[in-house]
C-alpha cells in the first residue's frame, strides 16, 4: 500500500507538467479556434484554411517538407550504415560530429547559412573567384530546403542508426550464404528491419519541416510564405489569435493523421517489403 502511494506521489510532477504544458495550451488554442472576434462560436477560423492564399502556402509547405524529408532519408540511410559498420572508436567520433551542430543555437545555425548563401557570401565569393557569375541563392525555396536538411538531418540519422545497429549480423551473413547479392541483402533484409527507424526519422523531420517558420523567414527573406509563417504572422503581427488558432488546429489535425499513417506503415511496412 505504501509503495502504491509512493508511486502515485512520484507521478504528481508529471501530471502537473502535462496539465500546464500540454492540456491548458491546447484548450486555449481550441477555445480561440472556435471563437469569433465577437465572442461567438464559429467554424470560420477552421474553414479559413481553404482560402486560396492559405492553400497555396500549405501546398508549398508540403512540397518543401516532402523534398527535405526525402533528401534527409537518402543521405541518412547510407550514413547510418557507415556508422554501423565502423569500428567502435571511429563510430563514437562520427556520432559526435553528427550531433555537434545540434549543440549550437538553432538560430545561429540558420544565420550561418545566410552568410554562406547571400550574394556577397562565401559561396558566391568562391564562384566569382573561378570566373563564374554570382548566383541568387538567398530568398529561394532551394535555400529553405537546404536549411531544413541541415537542421533536421541528425533527427533522421540517429533513429535509423539506432535501428540498424541492432540488426543481428547473423541474418546478413545468412543472406550472403544463401547466395543473395549485396543489393538483395539490403532490400530484402536490412531495409525491412530498418522500417521502425525510418518511420521515426521521417516523423521527426517531416513534421517540424512542415510547420517551420524560422528557416523560411531567415533564408526566404520573408518573400516565401509557408503555412507556419502565416500562422506566426496571425499571432505576432495581426494579433488575430482566433484565426491563428483555427489554422493551428487544422495543422494539428493534419499532423496527427500523418503520424497515424506512419505508425500504421511501421507495423505493416516491414512485412510488405520482404
Amino acid at each position: 500500500m505504501k509503495n502504491l502511494i509512493a508511486k502515485k506521489t512520484y507521478t504528481i510532477p508529471f501530471v502537473i507538467w502535462i496539465i500546464a504544458g500540454t492540456l491548458i495550451p491546447l484548450a486555449s488554442i481550441a477555445y480561440y479556434g472556435f471563437t469569433s472576434r465577437e465572442g461567438g462560436f464559429t467554424l470560420g477560423n477552421i474553414l479559413a484554411m481553404f482560402r486560396p492564399d492559405h492553400m497555396q502556402a500549405l501546398g508549398l509547405s508540403l512540397l518543401l517538407a516532402f523534398i527535405s524529408t526525402a533528401i534527409c532519408l537518402i543521405v541518412a540511410f547510407p550514413m547510418a550504415m557507415i556508422l554501423r559498420e565502423s569500428r567502435f572508436g571511429k563510430q563514437g567520433f562520427l556520432i559526435f560530429v553528427i550531433i555537434l551542430p545540434m549543440w549550437m543555437n538553432f538560430l545561429l545555425r540558420t544565420m550561418a547559412w545566410q552568410v554562406l548563401l547571400e550574394r556577397k557570401g562565401v559561396i558566391n565569393s568562391i564562384i566569382t573567384a573561378v570566373g563564374l557569375p554570382p548566383q541568387e541563392m538567398m530568398n529561394t525555396p532551394g535555400a529553405i530546403v537546404l536549411g531544413m536538411v541541415y537542421d533536421f538531418l541528425p533527427f533522421m540519422i540517429l533513429p535509423i542508426y539506432n535501428t540498424v545497429s541492432k540488426i543481428d549480423n547473423s541474418l546478413i551473413e545468412a543472406a550472403y550464404d544463401l547466395g543473395a547479392s549485396r543489393t538483395t541483402t539490403y532490400t530484402k533484409v536490412i531495409l525491412p528491419l530498418s522500417v521502425p527507424g525510418i518511420v521515426s526519422g521521417i516523423t521527426m523531420v517531416f513534421i517540424p519541416a512542415l510547420t517551420t517558420f524560422v528557416i523560411s523567414n531567415m533564408l526566404g527573406g520573408g518573400k516565401i510564405n509557408l503555412i507556419g509563417n502565416i500562422i506566426e504572422q496571425e499571432f505576432t503581427i495581426n494579433s488575430n489569435w482566433y484565426l491563428g488558432s483555427g489554422l493551428s488546429l487544422v495543422m494539428m489535425l493534419f499532423i496527427i493523421v500523418s503520424m497515424l499513417a506512419l505508425q500504421k506503415f511501421d507495423k505493416t511496412g516491414g512485412a510488405n517489403l520482404i
